[in-house]
């Protein structure tokens, strides 16, 4: 009897215990405890770093979610940010490392963040979360991809209500991650990483850093006249790296690996992308707990390769329906399509830009579809189509799909940048189609992408001039998105800029 009630202590998590190899590899993951190296983290710091770690010491919230993508650096990030921790001083005791997409050992355990975190208190930092945090010594608490669990969201809101630590976690799914975050109000702040930025492709590629134009968390700047034309004269100022660092993204897109391996052959980066990125959002994120069981995976494939097929535009019922029913030959109708685009979305592969409702009117259209990453759709299709001039010059066969490309560039550009509200205007009567339309406060700005050689000052811009002229929109100016770097229109109301300048903002 008291050989069995011992062995229920040593193994129960309620008491601060968890099975004998779940505790060997989180202990093996945390190597810092017995003062032995981590894995080298890479010297290159992507743009979320110092915002992160100042708001897991210092933020207003005891705990910071930051979402995106899978393979855009999220867990390099927190290993970096344990090692600045580390730097600082921060005794080893107080920092827990724990990624959840990675410990089969986990299987069986109840409440695994409340679990891990009594077993942490009690056997490393051997004391409690609230002393040590009384004593101005949090511990700090870095967990990998929560959205893998069940309940995440609840069991960190008991942590951080009831200890004073401070808490990092990160998610590849914004459904799963938006959902628990509606249960943590007040408790959580949360950033979104997508692929690199061109000024990180700079630096990553090229070792050439530089500043940013814009501090993101200023919106205000986006309604001044003035920061469009200085963005220009940035892009012009800085032209030779800004080319560099575009015709890279052009090449091969925005995934770290990518740029980090641009000696590979494009086949092996293909393969990489599709088995890491793709399938596994596939076959593993959006099949996920007893609902995602029953999502059925070629149904899905053949979804993303419409969003793929259709990227950069406001694809609906009409082009998947009768596709998807011909390919997978069965009677597949477009609500259970939507929801799939819905998942999509939710995986952050895929960025569904809704229609502008005006007036507290919704309009019945659908999203445009903007690909997290155009090197996706080159490696799921296996076709590459290039976004930069001198490529298209050489291939002007490609224009109209670049164009398409490039529109999707820009949406999920915008719709990644925080606490910006991106919507795009459809074709309303006699009113043409936006392709982007910003809304900062009360006012909104149109953005037109024109992705080729010649501009008509009038022709292509009947879209940008419809919306300013009308009064209700309260549209101060437009921005007119190009390929070329000289582009003039004679309206003062409308900015032209090429697509390279604008992504070189952040």
């Amino acid at each position: 009897m008291g050989r069995s009630r011992k062995y229920y202590l040593d193994q129960n998590p309620l008491f601060g215990e968890l099975p004998l190899e779940l505790s060997r590899n989180i202990e093996a993951i945390n190597p810092w405890w017995k003062n032995r190296e981590a894995k080298k983290t890479p010297s290159f710091r992507r743009w979320p770093f110092d915002r992160t770690l100042r708001m897991l010491k210092k933020g207003m919230t005891p705990a910071t979610v930051l979402k995106g993508p899978r393979r855009v650096g999220k867990t390099v990030l927190l290993r970096q940010t344990i090692q600045a921790l580390l730097e600082e001083g921060v005794e080893a005791n107080r920092i827990i490392y724990v990624p959840f997409d990675d410990l089969p050992t986990l299987r069986g355990i109840q409440e695994p963040i409340l679990a891990i975190s009594r077993w942490f208190e009690s056997r490393i930092l051997r004391d409690t979360f609230n002393q040590v945090a009384n004593r101005g010594r949090p511990a700090y608490l870095l967990f990998d991809e929560v959205q893998n669990l069940d309940d995440w969201a609840p069991q960190l809101k008991n942590l951080v209500d009831n200890h004073g630590v401070r808490a990092l976690v990160t998610g590849s799914s914004s459904l799963r991650i938006e959902s628990g975050r509606d249960s943590l109000a007040g408790r959580v702040a949360t950033l979104e990483m997508g692929p690199l930025l061109l000024r990180e492709i700079a630096e990553l590629r090229f070792h050439e850093s530089t500043s940013s134009l814009w501090d993101s968390n200023g919106l205000d700047q986006l309604l001044s006249m003035d920061f469009w034309r200085r963005a220009v004269k940035c892009g012009s100022s800085e032209n030779e790296i800004r080319l560099r660092a575009f015709l890279a993204f052009s090449e091969r897109g925005g995934y770290p690996e990518a740029q980090q391996e641009h000696d590979k052959p494009w086949h092996e980066l293909a393969d990489y992308l599709n088995e890491t990125i793709i399938r596994r959002a596939i076959q593993h994120d959006l099949r996920t707990g007893p609902r995602g069981q029953k999502r059925d995976e070629r149904l899905l494939e053949e979804v993303f390769r419409l969003c793929c097929r259709y990227a950069g535009q406001a694809a609906g019922q009409s082009a998947f329906v009768p596709e998807i029913k011909e390919t997978l030959a069965a009677n597949i109708g477009w609500n259970r399509v939507h929801s799939y685009l819905r998942f999509l979305d939710g995986t952050l592969l895929v960025r569904l830009v809704r229609p502008q409702e005006l007036r507290l009117k919704k309009r019945r259209a659908p999203g445009k579809i903007c690909l997290s990453d155009h090197a996706l759709r080159a490696s799921w299709l296996q076709e590459v189509i290039p976004l930069d001039v001198n490529a298209l010059l050489s291939n002007p066969h490609l224009y109209d799909l670049a164009g398409h490309l490039a529109e999707s560039t820009l949406g999920y550009f915008l719709a990644s940048i925080p606490n910006l509200e991106v919507a795009y205007f459809p074709t309303r009567g006699t009113e043409p189609e936006v392709d982007f339309v910003l809304t900062v406060g009360t006012k909104h700005i149109p953005i037109e992408v024109k992705y080729r050689r010649r501009i008509d000052p009038l022709d292509d811009t009947r879209g940008l001039r419809a919306y300013l002229e009308k009064t209700v929109y309260n549209a101060p100016f437009a921005i007119l998105v190009t390929l070329d770097d000289d582009v003039r229109i004679p309206d003062p109301r409308i900015i032209p800029i090429s697509l390279s300048s604008f992504l070189w903002i952040r």
